[in-house]
């Protein structure tokens, strides 16, 4: 038994963070200009400066008709998608995958895995 003045053994966590990878940009890309017609104007991508634990190094940033200022920010934290009030800062939902969260913003396009055969 250890006695209260030995050191116990330590571990590190890390914490599981997704990043945006290149099919999730050919999508974001699909879902721009197939919202067009719904007000999505633009999205882009941008990196944070400063990296915190559990959260993604990039972000999505979404401009629609309605504002000049980005309307939409998404981003990661751990195995969730968050999509954020850009305007206000609000969270608006955490959700199991990127598709989702855009489909949040504006359902435009058919969510992966659940097209169903006519």
């Amino acid at each position: 038994m250890p006695h209260l003045n030995e050191a116990l053994p330590t571990c590190k966590i890390i914490p599981f963070q997704m990043e945006l990878l290149s099919r999730h940009r050919e999508y974001l890309s699909r879902w721009v200009e197939a919202g067009h017609p719904m007000g999505v104007c633009d999205a882009d991508v941008f990196s944070t400066p400063e990296r915190q634990s559990g959260l993604s190094s990039e972000y999505v940033v979404i401009w629609v008709r309605e504002t000049a200022d980005p309307a939409y920010k998404i981003y990661s934290r751990g195995n969730k998608w968050v999509v954020m009030d850009a305007i206000r800062e609000n969270q608006l939902g955490l959700f199991a995958s990127f598709a989702d969260a855009l489909n949040m913003v504006r359902p435009v396009l058919p969510l992966p895995g659940k097209i169903v055969a006519a």
